[in-house]
């Protein structure tokens, strides 16, 4: 259930589940563990060993430029996709990348790639929407080797796997480029529909890897384990957000984990470790040692380190199910809410965000009104505020972290 319920195909679940079944039956178990606890552990531990079979480092030991052909569904985010991996080509292999599109039925996304590649400070082939897609992709490739750029990365037009035009046509574009890496791209949420496009594409060129995207979103993940099984490629990389550095190459455990609805928790470590103030962090830490108060100010930077973090709803899906479900039961656990309480902290005076206890009915009024909110928005926020504040209080005290452990157990925070 939990396979299909991450949208895993069903014929790559039976298969999957013949295997597992075929390891287990008879295996003794560790005596501190429950059948149970070992069968999570086995199937996590062969998801893993599944979906990280093959998982390299991308192919550029070819004769520059090196090719990497983009192919995949309409919508996948393949144009995105090639900006994200131009810029992480750029920042962790010193390369220098030209991009360029071939979609010539969407002159809006030759136009979309060319913005990027110039927020990017990436090279770019300006494509003529007036020549045939083949042809493009030929004097994209004439460009790169005349200015001696390490990458070119083709993006092509999004088709469906059932138009056979279309398919004829990224054949051609592929045997006019001979591409050293060619990667499928596909949208984690596709669920069932990409098997039968990772069929198609499979069948229609020589993939050699597969990019997941939209990880970052509500499902599961489950397309990863269809994918992998039916291109019998490995996944490379994975979208992670909307960001051009929201790029990270795939890491088959946290998959394995989140399909099985154990979430992400290590990702989530990173992406406070990445993007929480580290010296802000420490100076709030300081004020409170001190025995300072934890004012409004400190709040409103707070919520801004959420928002910095992708939002709740990011951080929420990282989590295990079972404390995504108890953070999710919470008032304010929702992206809207958090911009509404920074709004609601901006329309205060500095005065009135360090001192609080000065926030009279009038002044509750005139917050309201700045923030376009009603008075009772400014209350539940002051209340709130308030909680949070006793929070820090425990803290910051000896042995504060049990004391506040104990508190997470009674209930939910309200941030």
């Amino acid at each position: 259930m939990a396979l299909l319920e991450a949208d895993v195909a069903l014929p790559v679940v039976k298969t999957f589940i013949d295997a597992v079944r075929a390891k287990v039956v008879g295996q003794e178990f560790d005596k501190s563990l429950t059948p149970g606890q070992t069968l999570v552990r086995i199937i996590s531990d062969e998801l893993t060993a599944l979906m990280s079979e093959g998982v390299r480092p991308l192919n550029l030991r070819a004769q520059p430029p090196v090719v990497i052909l983009l192919a995949g569904l309409q919508g996948a985010g393949k144009t995105t996709s090639a900006a994200k991996l131009a810029k992480w080509l750029k920042e962790n292999e010193r390369k220098k990348v030209l991009l360029a599109s071939t979609d010539v039925y969407r002159p809006a996304a030759i136009l979309q790639l060319e913005r990027l590649a110039t927020q990017l400070e990436i090279g770019f082939y300006p494509s003529d929407p007036q020549k045939s897609a083949v042809v493009l992709a030929r004097e994209a490739l004439a460009e790169a080797q005349r200015s001696l750029f390490d990458v070119l990365i083709v993006d092509t037009a999004g088709r469906l796997h059932v138009d056979e035009e279309m398919m004829v046509e990224i054949r051609e574009i592929s045997a006019a480029v001979a591409p050293t890496e060619t990667l499928f791209v596909v949208d984690s949420m596709a669920g069932q529909d990409a098997v039968n496009a990772a069929r198609a594409f499979g069948q229609a060129l020589n993939l050699t890897g597969v990019v997941l995207t939209k990880t970052d979103g509500d499902a599961r993940g489950g397309a990863a384990l269809s994918v992998r099984q039916i291109t019998g490629q490995p996944i490379l990389f994975m979208g992670t957000g909307e960001k051009t550095e929201a790029l990270e190459a795939f890491q088959a455990e946290r998959v394995a984990s989140r399909i099985l609805g154990m979430g992400d928790v290590l990702a989530l470590v990173e992406n406070v470790t990445r993007n929480v103030d580290r010296e802000q962090a420490e100076k709030l830490a300081r004020k409170l040692k001190k025995g300072k108060d934890f004012d409004l100010e400190d709040l409103h930077d707070q919520l801004q380190q959420v928002e910095k973090m992708g939002g709740l709803s990011a951080l929420m899906d990282k989590l295990p199910a079972q404390l995504a479900n108890k953070a999710a039961a919470a008032p304010q656990a929702n992206d809207k809410e958090i911009k509404r309480q920074i709004a609601v902290i901006r329309s205060m005076t500095p005065g009135e965000r360090r001192y609080p206890k000065t926030i009279d009915a009038s002044r509750k009024r005139r917050i309201a009104a700045g923030s376009g909110v009603h008075v009772s928005e400014v209350n539940r926020l002051l209340k709130n505020y308030l909680q949070m504040q006793r929070m820090m209080k425990t803290m910051s005290k000896g042995g504060g972290l049990r004391r506040l452990m104990g508190a997470f157990g009674g209930g939910t925070p309200k941030f």
